[in-house]
């Protein structure tokens, strides 16, 4: 059966977008499953594979918990798993996705593509800007009071 949001649909507020995040998040974490890699690991092996040059470990540190907000002792230890899986290698200070690593990232995206497709296809692009741009507001408030929580 195909669902779509009724145009009396709730306004959105944190629940629906705890929902809807988990829902997705849901999805692309049984994909990683059967990859055998966590949430955590895609999203820092992602940053080094997509990165324009390579990363020191203190950056992908930080630019994993800047996106996921996750404890940086965390963070390194997955970092460390994905050099024991031979997903990352270390060269000098560096850290550099090896072909593994790569294609692991390609296959994830290929098996994702067609959900990802199902997912958002069909969305008028007038609401996907008007859900983009509240979702931008709300993450830079977030931020904002995560920051002053932490001072």
């Amino acid at each position: 059966m195909t669902t779509t949001a009724s145009t009396t649909a709730p306004l959105a507020n944190p629940r629906a977008l705890g929902l809807a995040h988990y829902a997705a998040r849901g999805v692309l974490e049984r994909v990683l499953a059967g990859h055998g890699m966590t949430f955590q690991a895609q999203v820092a092996l992602r940053a080094a594979v997509t990165a324009d040059a390579p990363r020191t470990p203190d950056e992908l540190v930080d630019q994993v918990q800047d996106s996921l907000k996750a404890d940086p002792a965390d963070i390194r230890a997955t970092l460390d798993e994905l050099l024991a899986k031979r997903l990352l290698v270390a060269d000098g200070g560096h850290l550099h996705p090896t072909d593994a690593g790569r294609e692991l990232i390609a296959a994830v995206g290929a098996e994702t593509a067609p959900i990802t497709a199902r997912i958002w296809g069909g969305i008028p692009t007038e609401d996907l800007a008007a859900a983009g741009r509240v979702l931008a507001l709300v993450a830079e408030r977030a931020d904002a009071e995560l920051a002053a929580l932490t001072d």
